[in-house]
């Protein structure tokens, strides 16, 4: 399993070396197998550590240069982050980036090998439109993506359910998970209001291949006891 934290704006520089001291000390003292994954705020980033990975929650599609606001190859070669999060709901729809510069940002990293993680999902109005416009507009945000490509890690997020409380159903998931699967036979992850209280659950669900979490992912003892869920599964 992957168990993936995205930590958003949150958690300054010194917030953030203790919580990956703590999750980190939780691996090794519960002999975890299942794969961590930290996506902290960007003047937080930091070298990856031994058990965990550190991932960049955005990158411009350079390695330097006059983009305000924006980080490059430059930066994370530096910190040597492999590891990239690209379309996430609230780059789409609160940061305006659209289908074009996110398939440009996954060809440009993809070119240089970075590991992707690859965030599709749908708004409330097209979840209430039917099971056939969510297929639509997934698919049309997976056009032109390379679903073979090596490194890519796949993200379902339904937009309604980020932050919200409202977690897609067990059959939500299912359904939206075995479509997206008969494309990619990469990792697949699910995201929306997972708490630690739901996470075994969908956890066990065929199909999904971990999680990317936001809210509950921002405590560590919370995000151990996630680790500990999706121990207890193989159990």
């Amino acid at each position: 399993m992957i168990i993936a934290a995205n930590l958003k704006t949150n958690h300054n520089r010194t917030k953030t070396a203790a919580y990956l001291d703590t999750i980190e000390e939780y691996i090794k003292e519960h002999k975890s197998k299942d794969r961590a994954v930290v996506f902290p705020s960007m003047s937080s980033l930091c070298p990856s550590r031994e058990r965990i990975t550190i991932g960049a929650q955005n990158a411009y599609p350079v390695a330097n240069g006059s983009f305000t606001g924006e980080i490059g190859t430059d930066h994370l070669d530096e910190l040597a982050i492999r590891t990239l999060l690209i379309g996430h709901s609230e780059r789409r729809h609160i940061l305006n980036e659209d289908i074009g510069l996110i398939k440009r940002k996954f060809d440009f990293f993809a070119e240089l090998g970075y590991e992707i993680f690859f965030c599709v999902g749908e708004p409330l109005e097209i979840k209430e439109t039917g099971f056939e416009s969510v297929l639509t507009y997934i698919n049309r945000q997976l056009d032109g993506i390379d679903l073979t490509y090596p490194k890519l890690v796949l993200a379902y997020e339904p937009v309604w359910a980020i932050g919200t409380g409202k977690t897609a159903t067990k059959e939500d998931i299912i359904a939206v998970h075995s479509a997206i699967k008969e494309l990619s036979d990469k990792p697949l992850l699910y995201g929306g209001s997972v708490k630690v209280e739901n996470a075994a659950e969908i956890l066990a669900i065929d199909g999904v291949d971990g999680v990317l979490v936001g809210t509950t992912s921002w405590q560590a003892d919370k995000y151990n006891a996630l680790l500990a869920s999706a121990q207890t599964i193989k159990e």
